[in-house]
């Protein structure tokens, strides 16, 4: 994984989810489930050194791979844009998912760490809205057109 040896920033979310920490895992790691919540298209091989590439569009794709997996606790996978967005290229930023049982739900804390500053706003923007999204697809229930994908097709054009 490329280290920049500019100032990066740490981007940090938590959420509670109504499904079991085993249903939510396989919303990161399964495609078919990955894009009802984020993306038009995923390509994932959820081992360490697995591709993990999410789609938005034609133009707007995110690449790097998976680093570390604990079944239904843990995803650590490394995340950049292909089209070099905010300085961010494949597998330069690493994002850390803990998957915390409690009840019958999950708390979702997610990290999103080695962040150019230029991209912090975004990506902080764009997690709470994914995370949100996952809590709705991970009940089962549909999460509706992605308005963010939209406004990241106008800004790949």
């Amino acid at each position: 994984m490329p280290v920049s040896r500019e100032a990066t920033s740490v981007v940090e979310h938590e959420v509670r989810i109504e499904a079991r920490p085993e249903t939510v895992f396989s919303y990161f790691t399964d495609p078919a489930r990955f894009v009802q919540w984020m993306g038009s298209e995923a390509t994932l091989d959820p081992k360490p050194g697995g591709v993990c590439r999410v789609a938005f569009d034609d133009e707007a794709a995110a690449l790097g791979e998976f680093v570390e997996l604990e079944l239904d606790r843990r995803v650590v996978f490394t995340w950049g844009w292909e089209a070099r967005w905010f300085q961010m290229p494949p597998q330069s930023t690493v994002v850390e998912v803990v998957l915390v049982p409690d009840g019958e739900g999950t708390i979702v804390r997610l990290v999103h760490s080695r962040l150019p500053a230029a991209a912090t706003d975004f990506h902080r923007t764009g997690w709470r809205h994914y995370l949100g999204r996952l809590a709705i697809a991970a009940t089962g229930a549909s999460a509706g057109p992605d308005s963010l994908a939209a406004a990241l097709r106008s800004r790949s054009r």
